[in-house]
């Protein structure tokens, strides 16, 4: 269901009657601001109170509907648990069991407690985050003015919870601290991820790594409580989209060696391993990803005007802007490449096109400061008459789904290089493999599963792992022992610091040097020696064309277990025990 907010009254006619126009539609305003926009900024007090009247609003149309339509049928709630399943993506939605709960014990008078069971075999919950800043939580005294019987609610399932764990556990205060609904420290506040855990009878993470540091960091108490409900649902994709509709060239050439049942079947994939040292399909692999290249640097010139080589190498890192995904480090190679390239301009350079897409959440100061680094580093770059061909930056504006099918068929190479230990999974990274794209990356999310399915022979890995990213936080981690080491990397981060960038205004990226020297939470300078040898490793391969045809088979043909077709099978069988219709 898509929901849409409407006034119950369009204008108030007596204001409007007096020449006060803008009381006369003000609460009509206010009704239908609930739905204008989705994901308000939340930084004001404003923004928190809207986006929460936001997310209640949607959980709340889409409970109302289910229930309705069950009580078509049925006459009473014992088979509620068995005809509905409801998924928590996230913690957005996580106000659905309180609001469950209103339905069942306020509107249609269950007792409490077969209400909470019906609620425990209804939810499961994904979690999407390893970071507690990101886990969701809610100022209790906000809550307690928009939803106050929410609030109350939240807090007697809370009160029954805590006790059970005490009876379990009745010597560990600190225990029942710390998985209360209700975190007491400073300005109370309900933990909604608490909440999710607490009514769903399964709770997953989506890639291996993830699902296993879940129970390790976050969930710990709660996996010790119950850890039968923890399990690992692996992310997909669908290849009907992101193969067969977005790369007709590729799925044309697949068709035609293996046949077309692979996308209902994506495992099928796999014989094209035996394809992958043939000169001829080598051959006609590499002019499909030629046509897709050409495609988007006719884009690439039509939406930003700047001119690509197609036969470069197309290095693209396209998703959310977060300093976790360290655009930041990609920007710093970019950098060190264009100073090598002045320092040595007649070396045997690859030609390579940098393409950067994504959008920052708008409150995100420091992402969206990167965005202007990164555009005036392609400013620079590109009207360098000393560089030509030899690098080009490109920035694609307003990234979108329809936008990722045009790029995605085209990369070569695949950034995804978030600190280890940080990235839940990810789908780009399998988006890219599955169109022949290889993976230059950390140790991280689904990079791990991507790396074992298409081999470690055929992806460039590089990086602390994320046991030594714990390790060097834990030692003391000094950014700067890393600049004053690394005179690439010094030379990177002055050039920045120094305006290089931004002639007109040189202090526009103080904030991001000074971060970068000071704290450097994600790494990047720890990281940034091992990357750049990655990247050498990149060139080498790039100069055998054939070579690197023959591993962007490979990664082709080993991304079976990725498909979309697998990850909701799983979830139909071990958490929402449906069957489908046919085979």
């Amino acid at each position: 269901r898509l929901w849409t907010a409407r006034a119950t009254s369009g204008i108030n006619l007596d204001a409007f009657n007096k020449g006060d126009y803008m009381r006369a539609v003000e609460a009509k305003n206010q009704s239908e601001n609930v739905s204008r926009v989705l994901y308000p900024d939340d930084s004001t007090d404003h923004g928190k109170e809207l986006r929460l009247r936001q997310e209640y609003f949607f959980v709340s149309a889409s409970l109302q509907d289910i229930v309705r339509r069950y009580l078509k049928t049925h006459g009473g709630f014992d088979q509620l648990a068995d005809k509905v399943a409801i998924h928590l993506n996230d913690t957005h939605p996580a106000l659905a069991v309180p609001e469950l709960m209103r339905i069942l014990v306020d509107e249609h008078r269950l007792e409490w407690d077969a209400a909470w069971d019906l609620c425990q075999r209804i939810f499961s919950y994904t979690n999407h985050t390893l970071m507690q800043e990101a886990l969701e939580t809610w100022p209790v005294d906000l809550m307690g003015r928009l939803l106050p019987r929410h609030l109350r609610i939240i807090y007697d399932l809370n009160a029954r919870f805590l006790a059970e764990v005490h009876d379990r556990f009745p010597n560990d205060n600190e225990l029942l601290r710390r998985v209360s609904l209700i975190d007491e420290r400073g300005q109370r506040r309900v933990r909604m991820a608490s909440l999710s855990v607490l009514a769903s009878h399964k709770v997953n993470g989506v890639s291996a790594l993830h699902s296993n540091l879940m129970v390790e960091t976050i969930f710990a108490d709660f996996a010790k409580i119950w850890p039968e409900r923890f399990c690992n649902k692996t992310n997909g994709i669908t290849p009907r989209r992101w193969l067969s509709q977005a790369n007709r060239p590729l799925s044309a050439l697949i068709d035609a060696r293996i046949g077309g049942t692979w996308r209902r079947n994506l495992d099928e994939l796999s014989a094209l391993r035996e394809l992958a040292a043939d000169p001829e399909f080598n051959s006609a692999f590499r002019l499909a990803k030629a046509q897709n290249k050409k495609r988007l640097a006719e884009r690439i010139a039509q939406e930003t005007g700047v001119i690509v080589n197609p036969e470069s190498l197309f290095d693209v890192q396209i998703k959310r802007m977060h300093e976790y995904k360290r655009q930041l480090l990609n920007v710093l190679h970019v950098v060190t490449r264009y100073q090598q390239i002045l320092a040595h301009p007649n070396a045997n350079w690859v030609p390579r096109t940098v393409i950067f897409g994504g959008k920052a959440a708008s409150a995100y100061y420091m992402a969206k400061l990167v965005i202007k680094l990164i555009n005036d580093v392609a400013r620079t770059v590109n009207n360098d008459k000393r560089i030509g061909d030899k690098l080009k930056v490109v920035f694609m504006p307003n990234y979108r789904v329809s936008l990722a099918e045009v790029i995605i068929p085209a990369a070569d190479l695949s950034e995804q290089i978030s600190t280890a230990g940080t990235e839940a999974s990810g789908t780009g990274n399998m988006k890219f493999a599955l169109n022949g794209a290889l993976t230059i990356g950390t140790w991280d999310g689904a990079n791990i599963e991507i790396a074992e399915n298409v081999g470690l022979d055929h992806i460039f890995i590089f990086g602390l792992r994320t046991e030594q990213v714990a390790a060097l936080r834990a030692s003391g981690y000094n950014p700067r022992r890393y600049y004053d080491h690394n005179y690439d990397l010094k030379t990177a981060i002055d050039r920045i610091a120094e305006g290089a960038f931004s002639p007109e205004e040189p202090g526009r990226f103080h904030d991001i040097t000074r971060t970068l020297l000071e704290s450097d939470y994600y790494l990047l300078l720890a990281d940034y020696g091992d990357y750049l040898a990655a990247q050498g490793k990149v060139d080498e391969l790039y100069r055998r064309p054939t070579e690197w045809t023959r591993h962007a088979i490979m990664n082709v043909a080993g991304m079976g277990t990725f498909s979309s077709d697998r990850t909701i099978r799983e979830y139909a069988d071990d958490i929402w025990n449906v069957k489908p219709l046919f085979n």
